[in-house]
């Protein structure tokens, strides 16, 4: 949602020549590039347990955030008021750890032109979430519970989460650029405990998009409903298979967590400007199969990880980091890509005005390619077949990830068989890319809420096609 430039400098007391002023006291020691983060948020959420309602919370948080970048340093620091004399105190601040910054080449900040454009918005609201009572909402989970209650006598327990947000936000910098708009997000979330007397399993279902309250329809409990539920007979079943290395079936959508951890941080450029990431030194080169692009990008309207502006001011954009098999593109901040002689990706973000913004994914997912998911499958003589990760871990530098499977199954002689439970997937995020060997045409991007926890709380989503890597290690017993 985007308003006029009016409302957002009246919700943070200020104008253009108090900013203007702000900057040239941030950059009073020198000092390359300045800006001001403005940010106002209203959360809310419900929870529902054993079928009622039980909490509910509502917070503000409101401040700005000031930083300095001078050569290789960067000052920052914010204040939770828009008082005039607090925000010169913060920005003296701010100016004050950037000054002992060795002399250096001057960072060489890029410029964007133009106004925030409503037409252009890439998640409009119709409801806006701050005007929704609880009393409208909580009869919303009642109902949730009790659909998935009548689906399967199996369920022992609902807990059901409602959860919106709305932020304001405005940013302005050196440039004298002014960029704004208000950013919604609502999630509807519902763990389902069930069990038949032997064994007891638990799953868990969520959608999230950058929208309003509109998104509240029967549809949408209608599809909860029956995700949380669907599959339980094979959970149940579940057992933990033979280990070893063997062929990898990804099914579409949930399994792109594993090439957001594995392989899109490697791409995030801070990583790669400090030698961190196994792709440093990748840039041109080719890293997987031709006809594999994956991308990272802001502009699926009303995504979870969509951005009209990143929180540096630069317009968000579609960025292929892989293109037909080639590394063309990290990730990144306006303070990477002055390092790196580029401009900026979009990809500044930060969890809110208390954070120094760095380079994080949007919505990362490998676009579709040309094979059938079914002969995918039926070309497998033994391997997995994964379509939900749970935890898992990767190490930057070298690449490796582990990963727990919370649901796949057993693949024998081309079939989807046993469903499995309680084994690892563990590969290096390199040599996975380069062991592509089919890409399906069923590209899709998951739309559960998928929160990035690299140093901040930021929200992204992810997806990917089924996707066949030839060889990991899986270890059952």
């Amino acid at each position: 949602m985007i308003l006029s430039s009016n409302y957002y400098t009246g919700l943070f007391g200020t104008d253009v020549p108090a900013m203007e002023s702000l900057i040239a006291t941030a950059l009073r020691h020198g000092g390359d590039y300045a800006d001001l983060f403005f940010e106002s948020t209203t959360s809310k959420d419900l929870l529902l347990r054993d079928g009622e309602v039980t909490s509910g919370g509502f917070h503000v948080d409101y401040g700005v955030g000031i930083r300095v970048l001078k050569g290789d340093k960067t000052g920052y620091a914010y204040s939770e008021s828009t008082r005039p004399a607090d925000m010169v105190s913060a920005a003296k601040a701010a100016s004050a750890i950037a000054q002992g910054a060795p002399e250096t080449e001057p960072y060489r900040t890029h410029a964007f032109a133009g106004k925030p454009n409503p037409a252009a918005d890439r998640y409009p609201v119709r409801d806006d979430w701050r005007l929704c009572q609880a009393d409208t909402l909580v009869p919303l989970l009642k109902s949730l519970e009790a659909k998935i209650r009548a689906k399967d006598s199996r369920v022992m327990k609902v807990i059901a989460m409602l959860s919106s947000q709305m932020s304001d936000v405005m940013m302005f910098n050196s440039h004298l650029e002014l960029k704004y708009d208000t950013r919604p997000m609502g999630t509807l979330a519902v763990s389902v405990i069930y069990g038949d007397g032997k064994t007891v399993q638990n799953s868990h279902v969520s959608r999230s998009w950058r929208c309003g309250a509109e998104m509240l329809t029967e549809s949408l409990l209608d599809e909860l409903a029956e995700k949380a539920v669907n599959g339980i007979s094979d959970r149940l079943a579940a057992k933990r298979p033979k280990g070893g290395k063997m062929p990898v079936v990804m099914g579409a959508g949930a399994s792109g967590i594993l090439l957001h951890e594995a392989m899109g941080h490697a791409f995030e450029a801070d990583f790669n400007r400090k030698g961190q990431s196994v792709f440093s030194d990748m840039m041109g080169r080719r890293v997987c199969r031709e006809g594999i692009t994956i991308v990272d990008d802001a502009t699926l309207r009303g995504n979870r990880g969509s951005l009209n502006y990143d929180d540096e001011g630069v317009p968000g954009q579609r960025t292929c980091m892989v293109e037909d098999g080639i590394l063309t593109s990290f990730l990144h901040d306006r303070v990477s890509a002055a390092h790196y002689g580029v401009k900026p990706t979009g990809n500044g973000r930060r969890e809110s005005f208390r954070f120094n913004p760095i380079p994080r994914m949007r919505a990362t997912y490998m676009e579709s390619g040309d094979a059938n998911p079914s002969d995918i499958i039926a070309s497998v003589a033994k391997g997995i077949y994964v379509d939900e990760f749970a935890n898992g871990q990767v190490k930057i530098g070298e690449g490796d990830f582990t990963f727990y499977v919370k649901s796949g199954y057993l693949i024998e002689k081309g079939r989807l068989t046993m469903p499995v439970t309680d084994i690892n997937i563990i590969g290096n995020g390199p040599q996975a890319l380069a062991d592509i060997q089919a890409v399906g045409n069923d590209g899709l991007v998951d739309e559960s809420a998928w929160t990035c926890g690299k140093e901040q709380q930021v929200p992204v989503s992810c997806g990917i096609p089924t996707v066949l890597i030839g060889s990991l290690t899986v270890g059952g017993e």
